[in-house]
């Protein structure tokens, strides 16, 4: 139970990598505050799932400041502490750059890039003062390798990291860590809207001949969590089969 009596904030925790993550926290007696965009049927039947009092289902727009503002204010009375957390709410839209429009640019990038600055400036404005937090950013072996159709995936996956690399630097006095998880074609809904080909072509450029799973990723995350990984920040830990 390494995480019992912390707080850990997962955004997009209730759905596909961020409910993984979001269990695998929970089952280390964390109490989790797993946000999520807009599917509520998703969020209630994953709570009623868990059917524990330490998950808290709430419902945020990363992308909006003031959405952001209100969400951390209403922790406040409930969960005063945040120890954890983990950027993971993230969208895709493939079009290749020529033919990509600007909405399907700016969503993107809004909500993997923006979110990620906007919780984790506020995130850190509560750690700072228990001189404790440990950030997780969930980016994405995509912003190293620059899939054919993602500029805006990957360009929102190595901005996580550029963050990262500035704000662990920012931090590092008062005790907290700043680190990124990049996975790399993991078995979750995000594939499972790939034609079955182009399944099989990415397959073929995984060493290990398989897709991660999600539990393989939840892994990387609580370790990076854990007090444990008090000397690492700044970095990136990949969880890609070989890739």
């Amino acid at each position: 139970m390494k995480f019992e009596n912390q707080t850990v904030i997962v955004t997009g925790g209730t759905r596909g990598i961020g409910r993984g993550i979001s269990t695998a926290f929970l089952k280390e007696g964390a109490n989790v505050i797993a946000t999520y965009a807009g599917n509520d049927a998703a969020a209630m039947k994953f709570k009623e799932e868990m059917n524990t009092d330490k998950l808290t289902v709430k419902k945020c727009d990363v992308r909006d400041e003031n959405a952001v503002i209100t969400f951390f204010n209403e922790l406040e009375t409930t969960h005063p502490k945040v120890e954890v957390l983990v950027n993971n709410s993230g969208i895709r839209k493939d079009q290749v750059t020529a033919m990509m429009n600007l909405s399907e640019w700016n969503d993107v990038i809004n909500t993997n890039l923006t979110g990620t600055f906007l919780m984790s400036k506020h995130a850190v404005l509560k750690m700072m003062s228990n001189r404790y937090g440990r950030i997780v950013n969930m980016s994405s072996i995509g912003g190293q390798l620059g899939l054919p159709g993602q500029a805006n995936y990957a360009a929102s996956k190595a901005g996580q990291i550029a963050i990262s690399k500035t704000l662990s630097k920012e931090v590092a006095k008062r005790g907290i860590t700043v680190n990124n998880v990049l996975p790399g074609f993991i078995d979750t809904e995000l594939l499972a809207d790939l034609p079955e080909e182009q399944r099989k072509e990415y397959m073929k450029d995984v060493p290990m001949k398989r897709f991660g799973k999600v539990e393989e990723v939840a892994a990387a995350v609580l370790f990076l969590a854990s007090k444990e990984a008090s000397y690492i920040t700044g970095a990136c830990l990949e969880i890609s089969g070989g890739l």
